[in-house]
Protein backbone atom coordinates (compact mmCIF):
# COMPACT_ATOMS: atom_id res chain seq x y z
CA UNK A 1 0.00 0.00 0.00
CA UNK A 2 1.45 3.16 -0.76
CA UNK A 3 1.17 6.24 1.12
CA UNK A 4 -0.43 9.14 -0.79
CA UNK A 5 -1.05 12.30 1.46
CA UNK A 6 -2.72 15.34 -0.39
CA UNK A 7 -1.91 17.75 2.65
CA UNK A 8 0.04 20.24 3.48
CA UNK A 9 0.97 18.98 6.65
CA UNK A 10 1.75 15.31 6.72
CA UNK A 11 5.00 14.30 8.89
CA UNK A 12 6.47 13.26 5.77
CA UNK A 13 5.63 14.49 2.78
CA UNK A 14 3.23 17.66 3.17
CA UNK A 15 2.77 20.03 1.04
CA UNK A 16 4.55 17.86 -2.31
CA UNK A 17 1.24 16.55 -3.32
CA UNK A 18 -1.24 19.01 -2.51
CA UNK A 19 -1.77 20.07 -6.29
CA UNK A 20 -3.81 17.48 -8.38
CA UNK A 21 -1.54 16.27 -11.19
CA UNK A 22 1.18 16.39 -8.62
CA UNK A 23 -0.54 13.90 -6.48
CA UNK A 24 -1.94 11.63 -9.41
CA UNK A 25 1.50 11.73 -11.30
CA UNK A 26 3.05 9.85 -7.59
CA UNK A 27 0.12 7.87 -7.24
CA UNK A 28 0.65 6.46 -10.79
CA UNK A 29 4.64 6.47 -10.27
CA UNK A 30 3.79 4.41 -6.93
CA UNK A 31 1.33 1.59 -9.35
CA UNK A 32 4.86 1.38 -11.78
CA UNK A 33 6.96 0.93 -8.70
CA UNK A 34 4.47 -2.26 -7.55
CA UNK A 35 2.19 -0.70 -5.24
CA UNK A 36 -1.33 -3.23 -5.26
CA UNK A 37 -3.11 -0.32 -3.28
CA UNK A 38 -2.78 3.52 -3.28
CA UNK A 39 -4.08 5.11 0.25
CA UNK A 40 -5.26 8.46 -0.23
CA UNK A 41 -5.38 10.72 2.44
CA UNK A 42 -6.52 14.78 2.52
CA UNK A 43 -6.17 15.50 6.09
CA UNK A 44 -3.08 14.69 8.15
CA UNK A 45 -3.20 12.26 11.49
CA UNK A 46 0.32 12.48 12.67
CA UNK A 47 0.59 13.91 16.21
CA UNK A 48 -0.38 17.84 16.60
CA UNK A 49 -1.91 17.55 13.46
CA UNK A 50 -4.87 20.38 13.18
CA UNK A 51 -8.26 19.47 11.75
CA UNK A 52 -9.39 19.66 8.19
CA UNK A 53 -13.43 20.74 7.62
CA UNK A 54 -14.84 18.07 5.17
CA UNK A 55 -15.11 20.14 2.29
CA UNK A 56 -11.38 21.13 2.44
CA UNK A 57 -10.79 17.55 2.50
CA UNK A 58 -13.46 16.59 -0.22
CA UNK A 59 -11.35 19.20 -2.54
CA UNK A 60 -8.33 17.39 -1.56
CA UNK A 61 -8.98 13.84 -2.37
CA UNK A 62 -12.04 13.24 -4.88
CA UNK A 63 -10.16 14.63 -7.63
CA UNK A 64 -7.27 12.18 -7.15
CA UNK A 65 -9.42 9.05 -6.15
CA UNK A 66 -11.29 9.45 -9.77
CA UNK A 67 -7.86 10.10 -11.80
CA UNK A 68 -6.61 7.01 -9.91
CA UNK A 69 -9.09 4.57 -9.01
CA UNK A 70 -9.54 2.96 -12.66
CA UNK A 71 -5.64 1.94 -12.67
CA UNK A 72 -5.46 0.64 -9.33
CA UNK A 73 -7.48 -0.17 -6.15
CA UNK A 74 -7.95 2.84 -4.30
CA UNK A 75 -8.31 3.17 -0.59
CA UNK A 76 -9.53 6.51 0.90
CA UNK A 77 -7.73 7.12 4.42
CA UNK A 78 -10.24 9.19 6.48
CA UNK A 79 -12.40 9.38 9.60
CA UNK A 80 -15.31 11.58 8.20
CA UNK A 81 -18.36 9.60 6.98
CA UNK A 82 -18.97 12.43 4.17
CA UNK A 83 -15.41 12.21 2.81
CA UNK A 84 -15.57 8.08 2.79
CA UNK A 85 -18.88 8.32 1.02
CA UNK A 86 -18.15 10.43 -1.29
CA UNK A 87 -14.83 8.59 -2.06
CA UNK A 88 -15.88 5.27 -2.00
CA UNK A 89 -18.87 6.38 -4.56
CA UNK A 90 -16.14 8.28 -6.55
CA UNK A 91 -14.32 4.70 -7.12
CA UNK A 92 -12.19 3.67 -3.98
CA UNK A 93 -13.09 0.53 -2.58
CA UNK A 94 -10.99 0.06 0.70
CA UNK A 95 -11.86 2.80 4.07
CA UNK A 96 -8.57 3.02 5.69
CA UNK A 97 -10.16 4.50 9.21
CA UNK A 98 -7.92 4.98 11.88
CA UNK A 99 -10.46 6.08 14.35
CA UNK A 100 -12.27 2.18 13.39
CA UNK A 101 -16.23 4.12 13.53
CA UNK A 102 -17.10 4.01 10.42
CA UNK A 103 -17.38 -0.03 9.13
CA UNK A 104 -21.34 0.84 8.72
CA UNK A 105 -20.04 3.33 5.90
CA UNK A 106 -17.79 0.60 4.04
CA UNK A 107 -20.44 -1.93 4.19
CA UNK A 108 -22.86 0.81 2.52
CA UNK A 109 -20.76 0.82 -0.39
CA UNK A 110 -19.27 -3.15 -0.21
CA UNK A 111 -16.16 -1.59 0.26
CA UNK A 112 -13.23 -3.22 2.26
CA UNK A 113 -12.42 -1.41 5.94
CA UNK A 114 -9.48 -1.12 7.90
CA UNK A 115 -9.75 -0.85 11.17
CA UNK A 116 -7.10 0.82 13.42
CA UNK A 117 -5.72 0.63 17.32
CA UNK A 118 -5.40 4.34 18.10
CA UNK A 119 -5.65 6.26 21.75
CA UNK A 120 -6.62 9.90 22.01
CA UNK A 121 -6.43 12.02 19.36
CA UNK A 122 -3.38 13.96 17.16
CA UNK A 123 -3.24 16.88 19.48
CA UNK A 124 -3.03 14.79 22.40
CA UNK A 125 -1.96 11.11 21.48
CA UNK A 126 1.75 11.47 22.35
CA UNK A 127 1.26 12.61 25.77
CA UNK A 128 2.68 10.38 28.19
CA UNK A 129 0.81 7.19 26.37
CA UNK A 130 0.54 4.36 29.21
CA UNK A 131 -1.09 0.81 29.14
CA UNK A 132 -0.77 -1.68 31.43
CA UNK A 133 -0.50 -4.54 28.79
CA UNK A 134 -0.47 -2.59 25.17
CA UNK A 135 -0.50 -6.18 23.02
CA UNK A 136 -3.40 -7.46 24.66
CA UNK A 137 -5.25 -3.87 25.13
CA UNK A 138 -4.42 -3.25 21.25
CA UNK A 139 -5.78 -7.01 20.02
CA UNK A 140 -8.96 -7.10 22.74
CA UNK A 141 -9.58 -3.41 21.01
CA UNK A 142 -8.91 -4.76 17.52
CA UNK A 143 -11.06 -7.80 17.31
CA UNK A 144 -14.48 -6.05 19.19
CA UNK A 145 -13.81 -3.82 16.02
CA UNK A 146 -13.81 -6.83 14.15
CA UNK A 147 -17.25 -8.24 15.26
CA UNK A 148 -18.52 -4.75 15.11
CA UNK A 149 -17.23 -4.34 11.51
CA UNK A 150 -18.28 -7.75 10.34
CA UNK A 151 -21.95 -7.12 12.57
CA UNK A 152 -22.49 -4.06 10.29
CA UNK A 153 -22.03 -6.02 7.04
CA UNK A 154 -18.30 -5.53 6.19
CA UNK A 155 -16.69 -9.01 4.44
CA UNK A 156 -13.45 -7.40 3.84
CA UNK A 157 -11.46 -6.07 7.38
CA UNK A 158 -7.77 -5.46 7.93
CA UNK A 159 -6.75 -4.66 11.26
CA UNK A 160 -4.13 -2.37 11.86
CA UNK A 161 -1.78 -2.17 15.83
CA UNK A 162 -1.10 1.72 14.96
CA UNK A 163 2.06 1.93 15.33
CA UNK A 164 3.17 5.44 16.18
CA UNK A 165 -0.85 5.99 17.32
CA UNK A 166 -0.75 7.43 21.24
CA UNK A 167 2.18 5.05 21.38
CA UNK A 168 5.96 4.99 22.77
CA UNK A 169 9.03 3.74 21.20
CA UNK A 170 9.12 0.59 23.95
CA UNK A 171 5.26 0.00 22.90
CA UNK A 172 5.57 -0.19 19.25
CA UNK A 173 8.38 -2.28 19.46
CA UNK A 174 6.31 -4.48 21.74
CA UNK A 175 3.26 -5.02 19.29
CA UNK A 176 6.24 -5.08 16.39
CA UNK A 177 7.64 -7.96 18.19
CA UNK A 178 4.22 -9.53 19.16
CA UNK A 179 2.46 -9.51 15.16
CA UNK A 180 2.73 -13.33 14.70
CA UNK A 181 0.26 -13.07 17.49
CA UNK A 182 -2.21 -10.66 15.62
CA UNK A 183 -1.95 -12.62 12.67
CA UNK A 184 -3.20 -15.40 14.63
CA UNK A 185 -6.56 -14.12 14.79
CA UNK A 186 -6.97 -15.12 11.31
CA UNK A 187 -8.19 -11.49 10.42
CA UNK A 188 -5.56 -9.68 7.50
CA UNK A 189 -3.31 -7.65 9.50
CA UNK A 190 -2.41 -4.21 8.51
CA UNK A 191 1.05 -2.23 9.66
CA UNK A 192 2.27 1.14 9.01
CA UNK A 193 5.95 1.87 10.45
CA UNK A 194 6.98 3.54 7.34
CA UNK A 195 9.58 6.57 7.97
CA UNK A 196 7.57 7.08 11.78
CA UNK A 197 9.73 8.98 14.32
CA UNK A 198 10.41 6.21 16.61
CA UNK A 199 12.42 4.96 13.60
CA UNK A 200 14.55 8.25 13.33
CA UNK A 201 14.76 8.15 17.18
CA UNK A 202 16.10 4.29 17.53
CA UNK A 203 18.32 4.98 14.73
CA UNK A 204 20.58 7.39 16.27
CA UNK A 205 20.75 5.36 19.32
CA UNK A 206 18.19 6.55 21.44
CA UNK A 207 16.82 4.42 24.03
CA UNK A 208 13.76 2.08 23.58
CA UNK A 209 12.38 3.51 26.60
CA UNK A 210 12.24 7.17 24.53
CA UNK A 211 14.91 8.81 26.04
CA UNK A 212 17.31 10.76 23.05
CA UNK A 213 19.58 12.56 24.93
CA UNK A 214 21.57 14.93 23.20
CA UNK A 215 21.27 13.95 19.80
CA UNK A 216 18.68 14.90 17.57
CA UNK A 217 16.67 11.95 15.64
CA UNK A 218 17.10 10.84 12.25
CA UNK A 219 14.84 13.18 10.10
CA UNK A 220 12.25 11.49 7.88
CA UNK A 221 14.71 11.20 4.65
CA UNK A 222 16.72 9.45 6.33
CA UNK A 223 14.28 6.75 7.89
CA UNK A 224 14.57 4.04 4.58
CA UNK A 225 16.69 1.67 6.32
CA UNK A 226 15.01 1.42 9.63
CA UNK A 227 11.27 1.39 7.26
CA UNK A 228 12.75 -1.75 4.96
CA UNK A 229 13.89 -3.54 8.33
CA UNK A 230 10.34 -3.02 9.69
CA UNK A 231 8.41 -4.00 6.88
CA UNK A 232 10.27 -6.85 6.14
CA UNK A 233 9.87 -8.14 9.69
CA UNK A 234 6.42 -7.49 8.99
CA UNK A 235 6.06 -9.97 6.52
CA UNK A 236 7.99 -12.33 7.98
CA UNK A 237 5.24 -12.34 10.53
CA UNK A 238 2.69 -12.87 7.84
CA UNK A 239 1.08 -9.30 7.61
CA UNK A 240 -1.07 -8.99 4.66
CA UNK A 241 -0.58 -5.25 3.54
CA UNK A 242 2.37 -2.79 4.50
CA UNK A 243 1.61 0.40 4.17
CA UNK A 244 4.55 2.57 2.76
CA UNK A 245 5.87 6.07 1.63
CA UNK A 246 9.14 4.21 -0.53
CA UNK A 247 7.18 1.68 -2.83
CA UNK A 248 9.88 1.05 -4.86
CA UNK A 249 12.74 0.27 -2.47
CA UNK A 250 9.82 -1.91 -0.29
CA UNK A 251 8.57 -4.09 -3.25
CA UNK A 252 12.26 -4.85 -3.82
CA UNK A 253 12.56 -5.98 -0.43
CA UNK A 254 9.33 -7.90 -0.55
CA UNK A 255 10.81 -9.64 -4.01
CA UNK A 256 14.51 -10.88 -2.08
CA UNK A 257 11.91 -11.66 1.33
CA UNK A 258 9.54 -13.64 -1.02
CA UNK A 259 12.48 -15.73 -2.87
CA UNK A 260 14.66 -16.54 0.36
CA UNK A 261 11.30 -17.29 1.72
CA UNK A 262 10.44 -19.77 -0.88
Amino acid sequence: MGVLNVTSDSFSDGGLYVDREAAVRRGRQMVAEGADIVDIGGESTRPGASAVPPDEELHRVLPVVEALSGEVRVSIDTTKASVARAALAAGASLLNDVSSSLAAVAAEHGAGFVAMHRRGMPTDMQLNPHYDDVVGEVRRYLERCVTQARAAGVTEVYIDPGIGFGKSVRHNLQLLAALPQLVATGVPVLVGTSRKAFIGHLGVGGSPDGRVGEVPPLGTDDRLEGSLATAVWAMACGVAVVRVHDVAATVQAAGLFTGAAA
